[in-house]
C-alpha cells in the first residue's frame, strides 16, 4: 500500500484541527484594545497548541519521506496519533478559557503525552515494517527527543496540580525541543 493516501488524509485532519482551534478564538464586541486583555490566555494556549500541531505535521511529513510503503498496522497507528491530536482543540479551549487552571493543564498534558506515545507507536510500527537495516531505522537512531518529551510530559502532569506555571513551562520546553525540525531523516535521505 502506498503512503500517499495516508499522508494526504493526515494533512487534511491536521488542517481541520487547526481550523477548529482558530474558530474557538471569539472576537470581543468591544472595539477597544482593552477588550483583548481577557483573551491573552486564550491566545497563548492557541499559540502553544498551534506550535505543537505544526511540530507533529512537520515531523510526520519527514517520517513518511523515509518510508516506502505502509500497511494496515501503520494505518491504525496513524489513526491513533490523529485521535490524540484531534483532542487538542478541546483541551486548548478549556485551558485558555480557564486561564491555565491546574486541571486544564492536567488534561492538556495527558493529551500531549497520548500524542507523543502514539507518534512513538507509529514510528515503531513503521520500523517493524521496514526493518532494522532500513533508511528509517538509520534516521531514527535512539530517538532521544521522543523519549525525553514523554518523560517531561509525565513530570508536568502531576506538577500541574502543585505549580501550574511550572507545568506550563515544561510544555513550552517540549515545544522548544521540537521546534527545530528533526533533521535526522533529512540527513539520512540526502547522504
Amino acid at each position: 500500500m502506498t503512503k500517499a493516501r495516508m499522508e494526504t488524509f493526515s494533512d487534511g485532519v491536521i488542517a481541520i484541527i487547526i481550523t477548529i482551534m482558530v474558530l474557538e478564538l471569539k472576537v470581543p464586541h468591544d472595539p477597544s484594545p482593552a477588550a483583548l486583555t481577557p483573551l491573552v490566555p486564550v491566545f497563548l494556549s492557541y499559540l502553544l497548541s498551534f506550535i505543537f500541531l505544526g511540530i507533529y505535521w512537520n515531523n510526520h511529513h519527514h517520517l513518511l519521506h523515509a518510508v516506502h510503503h505502509v500497511g494496515g498496522g501503520v494505518l491504525w497507528a496513524n489513526l491513533h496519533l490523529l485521535f490524540w491530536l484531534s483532542l487538542i482543540p478541546f483541551a486548548t479551549a478549556w485551558m485558555g478559557e480557564n486561564h491555565f487552571a491546574p486541571w486544564t493543564l492536567v488534561l492538556y498534558g495527558i493529551i500531549l503525552l497520548g500524542a507523543a506515545i502514539a507518534y512513538t507507536i507509529l514510528t515503531l510500527t513503521l520500523l517493524k515494517l521496514h526493518g532494522k537495516d532500513s533508511m528509517l531505522a538509520a534516521a531514527m537512531g535512539r530517538d532521544f527527543k521522543g523519549k525525553v518529551s514523554i518523560v517531561i510530559c509525565l513530570a508536568a502532569i502531576p506538577l500541574a496540580l502543585v505549580k501550574w506555571w511550572l507545568a506550563c513551562a515544561l510544555y513550552v520546553l517540549v515545544a522548544i525541543i521540537w521546534l527545530v525540525p528533526d533533521r535526522r531523516i533529512e540527513k539520512t535521505i540526502t547522504n
